[in-house]
């Protein structure tokens, strides 16, 4: 494998040297581990941004069955998390910001599911049936948090889950910008006490038709950018758990380049 010719979505050496450090060493002992590391990852990007089934994944890579035990694996025991926001606060610390933001943008965008199943509903409002991506993110456009729940769950509570999920996080964080429909949440927002007081202020629509919305764009950004994988098109996976884990996939891959250009 380690003669095969590269694909665009595999890591070079140096965003390569930037994941590793983050990725469980093959335990001591026992039998060695049969597949490096960095092949199961490049496999997991593959997947990602050619949205092929598990089963379709190329032969030169690692068998489709081990890839996707290292990736149930790392998704339940936290690594994936972990490497999420470690490239974050680095590629953070690069640009010249603190690790940790002061100030963020809540979004959500709903997807179509497929026949995979697991929890999906009726968006009214976009006439989707399918599940519904929250989004909180940081000033430049990079995930702090991101729920998915069936599409029929509205957007003040998906921002309750998103609040919930930053409690004990993120301890600089004093302001969210938003756009007219968490209106409603200003005063639930106002008496969350995750680590200081955090205020809601939403961002209306500046005049009829298309024009970019102020600090909106932010995060709208970053749903383009998700775009780009094919796998996040739409929603295969059984779980939302899966569905967020490659979520994040995509934005280490995306700072992961950053982090060396």
């Amino acid at each position: 494998m380690d003669t095969r010719k590269p694909y665009p979505s595999d890591l070079t050496d140096a965003q390569w040297a930037q994941v590793e450090r983050f990725i469980p060493a093959p335990k001591s002992g026992g039998r060695p581990a049969k597949y490096p590391r960095r092949e199961i990852v490049d496999a997991l990007l593959y997947l990602n941004r050619t949205g092929c089934q598990w089963r379709a994944l190329p032969h030169d890579f690692p068998p489709w069955d081990s890839v996707y035990w290292y990736f149930r694996t790392w998704k339940e025991d936290g690594t994936l998390d972990r490497l999420h926001d470690e490239l974050r606060g680095d590629l953070r610390q690069a640009e010249g910001h603190p690790r940790q933001p002061s100030a963020a943008i809540i979004d959500s965008r709903s997807v179509k599911t497929t026949e995979r199943g697991g929890p999906k509903g009726y968006d009214g409002g976009k006439g989707i049936t399918g599940r519904k991506r929250h989004l909180l993110v940081d000033t430049l456009g990079l995930i702090l948090v991101v729920i998915v729940q069936a599409a029929d769950i509205q957007d003040d509570h998906g921002l309750k889950s998103v609040f919930e999920a930053i409690r004990g996080r993120f301890s600089r964080l004093k302001l969210v910008w938003a756009d007219g429909m968490y209106q409603p949440m200003a005063a639930w927002v106002a008496g969350f006490r995750p680590a200081r007081p955090i205020r809601l202020e939403i961002v209306k629509r500046e005049g009829p038709g298309f024009k970019v919305q102020r600090r909106r764009w932010v995060v709208e950004r970053t749903i383009a950018w998700l775009g780009r994988c094919r796998r996040l098109s739409k929603d295969y996976e059984g779980t939302t758990g899966s569905s967020e884990a490659w979520a994040k996939l995509a934005m280490i891959h995306l700072m992961a380049r950053r982090l060396v250009t």
